[in-house]
C-alpha cells in the first residue's frame, strides 16, 4: 500500500500540483490538462499515480496556502523572471533552464507546433545537415505549407532525397519519433531560444541602426556623457551600410538578388568607395555600368533618402545573415574566415 502523505511541509511543488489536480472535478481537471503539453501531462500523471492516500488536513492546508498567496498578492503579474523563480523552487536547475529556453523560443504546445512557428529559412538551414530520413520525418509532422517552404529552400538534390524518403515512408515507430523529437528539443530549440535572448546593448544597437545619422549622433554623444562604456558597446554592435565590406563575394551576390536596384543605387550614392567597388565587382560589367549611370543621373540626393535606403539594405543583409544564407565576418580573431 502506498505511503500516506500526511506532512504538508515535505511536499514538493509538483506533488502539490498533483494533489490539486486530484481534488478537482473531472471537467475541471480536463480543462487543465488541455492546456498542458505531453511532457507536462506525463510528469504530472506519474506523480499523481504514486501519491497514495492523502490526509484531508494536508488537502485543506494546501487550499489555505493557495488562497493566502492569491489574496496577499493583491494582483498577479506573470513574467519570465517570476516564472523562473517559481520553477526553481520545485525543479532542478537544468530542468528549469530547459523549460525557460523553450518558453523563450517559438510558441506552440507541442514540439511540432513550435516547429511550425520557426522561420522556414532557419529550419532549412538546420535540417540541411541532418540525414534525409530524419528530415522526412520532421516535414511529415509539420503543416504542408510550411514543409513546402522548407523543401523549396533546401539544396535541390537533398530535397529530392527527402521527397523520396517521404514517398516510401510507412508509419514511423514511436521510438524513432520520440528520438527525433528529443533531438530537436535539445539541439535545435534550445539553441534557437538562447539566440532569442537579446542583450540590452544589442537591442539598443538595433534601434540606433534605424535612426537617421543626425539623431544617432546626438543620442550617442549624450550617452557617452552619461555612460561611456555602454556607448562604446553599442557602437561595436551597430552594423552600418559600410560594414557590408565584411561580406564575402558570394554573400554580396546573394544580397544583390534580394535588394531593389533603385534602392541600392541610392544607398551606394552615400556609401564608401570600398563598398561601392565591392558591389560593382560582383555585378556583370553591363549591370555595373548601368548602376553607375543611374547614380550619376540622380544628382544630389537628400541625406534622409540615403539613410533610408541604406537602412533597408542593411535590414535585408541582417535577415540573410540570421538565416545563415550569407556570412558577415567579424573583426575579432574568433570570427575571421579561413578559406
Amino acid at each position: 500500500m502506498a505511503r500516506v502523505k500526511d506532512d504538508f511541509r515535505n511536499l514538493t511543488g509538483p506533488q502539490k500540483a498533483a494533489i490539486f489536480m486530484l481534488s478537482l472535478s473531472e471537467d475541471q481537471s480536463a480543462k487543465m490538462f488541455a492546456m498542458m503539453d505531453d511532457e507536462e501531462i506525463r510528469e504530472l500523471s506519474q506523480i499523481m499515480s504514486s501519491l497514495g492516500s492523502i490526509n484531508s488536513k494536508v488537502v485543506e492546508r494546501l487550499f489555505i496556502e493557495f488562497a493566502d498567496q492569491i489574496s496577499s498578492a493583491g494582483s498577479l503579474v506573470g513574467t519570465y523572471e517570476s516564472t523562473e523563480r517559481l520553477l526553481a523552487k520545485a525543479l532542478g536547475t537544468d530542468r528549469v533552464d530547459q523549460i525557460m529556453e523553450e518558453l523563450r523560443g517559438p510558441a506552440g504546445r507541442t514540439m511540432w507546433d513550435k516547429l511550425g512557428n520557426v522561420n522556414e529559412a532557419v529550419l532549412a538551414n538546420y535540417l540541411k545537415n541532418e540525414y534525409p530520413q530524419t528530415v522526412a520525418v520532421v516535414l511529415s509532422k509539420i503543416r504542408p505549407d510550411h514543409a513546402a517552404s522548407v523543401l523549396a529552400i533546401l539544396p535541390e538534390n537533398f530535397s529530392m532525397e527527402v521527397i523520396m524518403r517521404m514517398l516510401s515512408m510507412e508509419s514511423v515507430q514511436k521510438e524513432i519519433l520520440d528520438h527525433v523529437e528529443k533531438t530537436l528539443r535539445t539541439e535545435f530549440m534550445t539553441n534557437l531560444a538562447r539566440t532569442a535572448r537579446q542583450d540590452s546593448h544589442e537591442m539598443m544597437a538595433n534601434i540606433f541602426n534605424t535612426l537617421d545619422r543626425g539623431t544617432e549622433s546626438r543620442f550617442l554623444a549624450a550617452l557617452e556623457e552619461r555612460n561611456r562604456e555602454s556607448a562604446e558597446k553599442i557602437k561595436q554592435l551597430m552594423f552600418t551600410f559600410d560594414d557590408l565590406i565584411r561580406v564575402d563575394n558570394a554573400g554580396v551576390q546573394i544580397l544583390l538578388r534580394q535588394v531593389d536596384k533603385a534602392q541600392l543605387a541610392v544607398a551606394l550614392k552615400g556609401g564608401s568607395e570600398d563598398v561601392r567597388e565591392l558591389f560593382f565587382a560582383n555585378m556583370s560589367e553591363r549591370a555595373a555600368k548601368i548602376m553607375r549611370e543611374d547614380m550619376e543621373a540622380m544628382g544630389a540626393v537628400r541625406l534622409k533618402d540615403v539613410d533610408d535606403a541604406q537602412a533597408g539594405v542593411v535590414t535585408i543583409a541582417k535577415q540573410l545573415s540570421d538565416s545563415g544564407e550569407i556570412v558577415i565576418a567579424g573583426q575579432g580573431e574568433e570570427e575571421q574566415l579561413v578559406y
